[in-house]
């Protein structure tokens, strides 16, 4: 039988580590500039509020707390080690006078933007980045981040490791940067987090990490007020997780936006992104595919979707950030504001690169014009073909019901 001081307490300390874990790393790591240390110190302290607090209650500040107990030990680490005296005095700053107040908001604000930024930092590969933030910031055990990427959990290991030490030896710098130097990197660091979104959202993704995206993308907002892109990227990430409900039936297959039980959405999180967005202006990627996002959203019906709208929108971004897979997004759009022959035509533009050849995506856009424009048995035959290019799951099985169904 469970026993249920041991549970709450099991409650308490996973809600204080949400919260407390990534500011307590981020102080160890300003201090010592030592990642593994901060890293260890925090997780001893979690380890220590399971202890101690089935027996001493939970305290009245559950993060001070932990900061205490991860500084001590920090503190006799570093005396072990012989480290010079004056990281000692700062370790010792860390000291919260009364257990039971918080720590000045402005040390939250500056150790945890810190952090954020020094994991995305650019001379980081793109892959370490989405990776160290998960570990450090989120506190994702490794083998779960392991499986997301698809690699065993020592690879994993080997590359958080590789990051941190690139970061010491390299003299990554562990600071926000500021004026035009913030301009430059606060895109990378929007990118990591929706990378990290794709991560959950993805049809083989994990959910988990959906979650963690929007967490750290109101986590930014709230630290980095009147940048409209994170606002915009927030307002995002709302909209398109409000729908995680409904994108499977009972027996885990997809099911496409427009046959989606609408009653089923997270309307309060589609509200919420509403007025998030309200704050961001209109001419950054982000907050484009946030207003395409809205007005999938925001239609009671999917008849009722202003696909005129959309492809307004994806002409616009289109223009602001070009890529083949905007341009795919985009024919997409305007075969249904304009008919399906509108649709093929911006579809073989977007081709003719040859930036989409073999791109499953591709294919069953044009297999879904094709089908639409009253070709039925030659959209059978591309849905087999983007079905044929794709991985074995969920997206592999969607195609092929489709090409049993073309007009479905």
């Amino acid at each position: 039988m469970t026993d249920p001081r041991a549970a709450a307490t099991a409650d308490a300390v996973a809600a204080a580590s949400v919260d407390a874990y990534p500011r307590i790393v981020a102080a160890l790591i300003r201090v010592t500039g030592d990642w593994t240390l901060a890293e260890d110190c925090a997780q001893e302290a979690l380890t220590a509020a399971l202890q101690r607090w089935p027996q001493e209650g939970v305290p009245g500040n559950p993060g001070g707390w932990l900061m205490t107990v991860a500084r001590n030990r920090a503190i006799d680490v570093l005396r072990r080690a012989s480290v010079e005296r004056r990281k000692l005095g700062e370790l010792a700053a860390l000291a919260i006078a009364d257990p039971g107040s918080a720590p000045a908001e402005g040390d939250v604000v500056d150790d945890r933007l810190r952090l954020i930024f020094t994991c995305c930092h650019p001379a980081l590969p793109l892959d370490a980045r989405v990776a160290l933030t998960l570990r450090t910031i989120c506190r994702v055990p490794t083998a779960d981040i392991a499986r997301a990427f698809l690699v065993g959990e020592s690879a994993m290991t080997r590359r958080l490791t590789r990051a941190k030490t690139k970061i010491a030896g390299a003299g990554i710098p562990y600071r926000v940067p500021t004026g035009p130097a913030l301009t430059e990197r606060l895109p990378g660091v929007l990118a990591v987090l929706y990378l990290l979104f794709t991560q959950g959202y993805n049809a083989d993704g994990e959910p988990a990490f959906a979650d963690e995206a929007i967490r750290l993308a109101r986590l930014l907002r709230r630290l980095m007020p009147g940048q409209s892109e994170v606002s915009a990227l927030l307002a995002l990430f709302l909209f398109q997780h409000s729908r995680r409900d409904t994108r499977r039936d009972a027996h885990g297959a997809l099911v496409a936006l427009d046959k989606q039980d609408r009653r089923r959405w997270d309307h309060a999180a589609i509200g919420e992104g509403l007025r998030v967005l309200a704050e961001a202006r209109d001419d950054g990627p982000y907050a484009l595919q946030a207003r395409i996002a809205a007005c999938h959203a925001t239609a009671p019906t999917a008849g009722a979707t202003d696909w005129p709208a959309i492809a307004g929108w994806y002409d616009r971004l289109a223009r602001v950030q070009p890529s083949p897979v905007i341009e795919l997004n985009r024919a997409v759009a305007h075969g249904y504001a304009h008919g399906p022959d509108a649709g093929l035509s911006l579809l073989a533009l977007a081709r003719s690169g040859g930036a989409l050849d073999d791109y499953p995506l591709a294919i069953a856009v044009e297999a879904d014009l094709t089908a639409r424009r009253g070709d039925p048995a030659h959209a059978a035959h591309l849905f087999r073909q983007a079905a044929a290019a794709t991985d074995p799951g969920p997206v592999r099985r969607a195609l092929l019901d489709r090409a049993a169904d073309p007009l479905a």
